[in-house]
């Protein structure tokens, strides 16, 4: 098969999405040849893990460096994806980390920009000027309003909307079904509750939740 070998880090269900993502593209133009999963501590592998494709942990890649070309990161949370991205980014700066778009996902190529090992899955759809920066994810059937921004490592799980001009600051997490209003920025490391409500700012590492989202009141 023609395209680029890539590898998946991770092992559990959100990394076997994404070994299906690549599988759609490959349905629609082949591009990439899955080879398998990569995780970090094969003693930590559990009960939902992908064993019978785990080729091993980081010093896998050192010893078949030149069996594969590229990797994405199949793990759904914000700090995991970029200390994930950081570690090898640092121990293997020749590797590759294409953008997978799903065939289904609408994105204006024009105007916006996808960076290395950002994913659209399935159902997405994106308007204009739209940014997302190094290892941002954009879960099932999400939308991008004009001129939004996924900083780094950003998640989105399925269903958020986004409107325009939101512009959300690395390690952002938003939980399923929640909607971010026209212009509001996130913090670094905030993280949004499923099916909130933001209608205004919030501040870098807190959690809202609710309609209209509030912070999270902790015991």
């Amino acid at each position: 098969m023609a395209g680029k070998r890539i590898a998946v880090v991770g092992a559990g269900g959100f990394a076997r999405e994404v070994k299906w993502l690549i599988e759609e593209i490959n349905r629609r133009t082949p591009a990439h040849e899955f080879i398998g999963y990569i995780v970090s501590d094969l003693s930590r592998l559990g009960e939902h893990d992908s064993r019978d494709e785990v080729l091993g942990d980081y010093s896998w890649i050192d010893a078949h460096r030149r069996e594969f070309d590229a990797l994405a990161i199949g793990i759904g949370t914000p700090g995991a994806r970029l200390k994930v991205a950081a570690e090898l980014e640092q121990r293997f700066p020749e590797l590759e980390w294409p953008p997978l778009v799903h065939p289904s996902a609408i994105f204006d190529k024009e105007r916006g920009r996808l960076d290395k090992g950002t994913l659209l899955c399935a159902g997405v759809i994106g308007t204009v000027n739209v940014v997302l920066e190094p290892f941002a994810m954009v879960n099932l059937a999400c939308t991008l309003g004009h001129e939004a921004v996924l900083g780094r490592g950003c998640v989105l799980n399925p269903t958020v909307n986004i409107s325009g001009g939101v512009v959300l600051e690395e390690g952002v997490l938003v939980g399923t079904g929640a909607q971010i209003l026209q212009y509001v920025r996130v913090g670094k490391g905030a993280t949004v509750g499923a099916g909130a409500v933001v209608t205004k700012d919030v501040p870098p590492g807190e959690t809202v939740v609710g309609i209209p989202a509030k912070p999270l009141k902790r015991s």
